[in-house]
């Protein structure tokens, strides 16, 4: 039996026969008694492993309820070689199949400083003949639920991703996952499953295409599978070679849904390592304004009043290269069109940093126009199914990044752009899905992300100073993987006011506030069109990492005054903001609706008017009380003339009264 220890929480397995099993997971000290995974009585008409909280399962050891791994043609058995506990790096246990010659290779490790297992496997052919592989888990976690599971997710499509759900399995299978050769706007790859007031999150680190399913068997046992799908065929391992798993991570949270949520936040600043102490900057963006009516003049005018407001980062967005008029051309000629910046293209971007302000680009590198240079010069470099016809989405192809010249023709490309200009912002956009892929050929997916990893992760090193942004129309590439090698990410196109309340409470529950790209547009609502103020938006803005987006230009004294303020004042909290201990506060469908920021001794909260209001003071009405967390319930704070003791703050609630004209607010209690 062996306990890896995290932060707060322990993890036992032990060995039983040729299986790995889970014996505990939970807090320091849970797995000192009997086993909440042991069973009694005889397996009927099923084998040992279909009932067990084992670990990982080829099909041969859990053939009816679900396992992790298989091969085609053949069924798969692993025997259990050796089991290492490495005190620096976690658990390693090795099994091997004579029959096939694949050595399995299982690890298990704490990430540093945090309460969340990392787990993944290494599949090795050490025989002499290749092996299809027709299913590969990463891992299964087990959690008892003796009387059915309440699996909380997030669901979602273009313009309303993050959508939080929860269905309440009593038995059965229960499963999400894409197909897309993308992490997918219909759901992220992330699921929690609920026993009591415990809480157990699920996440996949994996950009293609994904699958988690959890299985509640008659015993009371929920297990939950997380791994890739293998949309597109078998992936082949040939003699010597082998292929690794994305990572599975679970956490424990004793504090619910919202306990999770802190887990995974304190999760992804591990993965951001060093970066995240970089100031993530107030950025102005044009695409709302301009779209691809991209001109020198034109962007230095938007420029011009960004800078005015306290904006430190301007990114052109579409439209800058030839052949770029609107969606039907030019993707793939990432050359700047001298139409549009008469003087040059550094003149232009010099021109925007002497106004103060860093300088950002929009890319979309995996992308070709059929009009385009490029295409005419590399028509094969396009994913194309045995000569059927393709497929375009939004007017444009897929590259085949998996090719070792597509791969290159990007990384020099960026590296080019980089080089030349002096750009600090890259905003990585991915707006189709892959929707044809050669059947034929093995691992289409894993090439195509390994190669984006390999980009991202190069960007990292050859350009350190630059702020890389994930979007894919909108939230469709957020996943841990992408967590850990971008600075932002982009949740949705959609920035109306209510709309994106919802969406942005979705993603604060599995993604921290610091890669929570947000900007002040003036959109209107495509699913709840209620009018709401410039501080309304503001406030939303400020939730994690604040942009404008707006045509400013065509706003008036009053609203680019007030918008001058709220950048100032969040350039005030935006540490506590990005880097604090988040709790959420009620939600989008309730009156309670805020989110607290929690960082030493400083507590920020943002609070937004989400429904109507109590008659306009023309009834009887009480304020709306907030109840805050984590705090000192003997310490005292102050919010402009109110002091409030910690215990009040946390029992009764912080005050808010919204009326016709106050629907938002950003306050910073003070420690006295």
């Amino acid at each position: 039996m062996w306990t890896l220890r995290g932060v707060n929480t322990e993890y036992t397995v032990a060995a039983r026969g040729d299986r790995i099993d889970l014996v505990a997971w939970g807090p320091h000290g849970v797995s000192d008694g009997p086993s909440p995974f042991d069973f009694s009585g005889k397996v009927q008409y099923m084998l040992p492993g279909d009932v067990a909280a084992v670990e990982y399962a080829a099909d041969g050891q859990r053939p009816f309820l679900g396992a992790d791994l298989a091969v085609a043609g053949s069924v798969l058995t692993l025997a259990l070689a050796d089991v290492a506990f490495l005190p620096d790096d976690g658990l390693r246990a090795r099994f091997s199949d004579p029959l096939t010659g694949l050595v399995v290779t299982l690890r298990w490790r704490f990430a540093p400083g945090t309460d969340v297992i990392e787990r993944w496997a290494v599949v090795e052919n050490s025989g002499d003949a290749p092996v299809a592989l027709s299913r590969l888990g990463s891992a299964g976690f087990s959690v008892p639920t003796p009387s059915g599971a309440t699996l909380s997710y997030l669901w979602g499509q273009w313009a309303q991703e993050f959508t939080p759900a929860s269905v309440r399995l009593a038995r059965g299978r229960f499963e999400i996952g894409s197909a897309q050769g993308v992490t997918g706007h219909q759901f992220s790859p992330c699921l929690a499953v609920e026993n009591g007031d415990a809480a157990y999150g699920i996440q996949l680190a994996w950009t293609g295409s994904w699958q988690i399913t959890a299985d509640l068997d008659v015993a009371g046992l929920t297990r939950v599978r997380a791994g890739r799908q293998l949309a597109e065929g078998p992936v082949t391992v040939a003699p010597g070679e082998s292929v690794t798993t994305p990572v599975a991570a679970g956490v424990y949270s004793a504090e619910g849904l919202g306990g999770l949520a802190r887990e995974w936040h304190a999760y992804e600043r591990h993965l951001a390592g060093p970066r995240l102490e970089r100031t993530r900057k107030v950025i102005y963006n044009s695409w709302e304004a301009t779209a691809f009516d991209v001109t020198a003049s034109g962007q230095l005018a938007l420029a011009d009043v960004a800078a005015s407001l306290g904006v430190e980062t301007f990114v052109v967005d579409d439209g800058w290269f030839v052949g770029r008029h609107d969606d039907h051309g030019g993707l793939g000629d990432w050359t700047p069109d001298p139409a549009k910046f008469p003087d040059g293209f550094g003149a232009f971007v010099d021109a925007v940093r002497a106004k103060g302000l860093d300088f950002g680009l929009w890319v979309e590198p995996e992308m070709v126009n059929p009009k385009s240079a490029l295409y005419a010069a590399h028509p094969s470099w396009v994913y194309q199914s045995d000569g059927r016809p393709r497929t375009t989405i939004r007017n444009q192809y897929l590259l085949n990044l998996g090719r070792d010249d597509v791969y290159e023709f990007v990384r020099e490309t960026l590296d080019a752009l980089l080089s030349t200009y002096a750009i600090s912002y890259l905003k990585w956009d991915f707006n189709r899905p892959r929707t044809e892929a050669a059947r034929n050929a093995s691992d289409v997916d894993g090439a195509h992300v390994r190669n984006l990893y390999r980009i991202l992760d190069h960007l990292r090193v050859a350009h350190p100073d630059v702020t890389v942004e994930g979007c894919a129309a909108g939230g469709a590439r957020v996943d841990l993987a992408m967590a850990a090698r971008t600075d932002v990410l982009w949740p949705s196109d959609n920035t109306a006011p209510l709309d994106r309340l919802r969406i942005q409470d979705g993603f604060l529950s599995a993604h921290a506030p610091h890669l929570m790209s947000s900007w002040v547009t003036d959109a209107e609502g495509m699913f709840d069109e209620r009018p709401r103020s410039l501080a309304f938006r503001f406030v939303l803005a400020c939730a994690g990492v604040l942009g404008i987006g707006a045509d400013i230009t065509r706003w008036s004294p009053a609203s680019l005054s007030e918008a001058a303020s709220w950048v100032a004042r969040y350039k005030d909290v935006r540490e506590v903001i990005q880097r604090g201990v988040v709790h959420r506060i009620g939600g989008p469908s309730e009156r309670r609706c805020a989110v607290q920021y929690t960082l030493g001794d400083r507590v920020v909260v943002l609070a937004w008017n989400a429904g109507g209001l109590d008659g306009l003071d023309r009834v009887p009405a009480r304020d709306i009380r907030l109840p805050l967390r984590g705090l000192d319930p003997r310490a005292r704070y102050r919010h402009g003339t109110q002091v409030y003791s910690g215990s009040h703050l946390m029992a009764v609630g912080l005050p808010v009264r919204w009326t016709a004209t106050h629907d938002a607010d950003l306050i910073e209690l003070a420690l006295i």
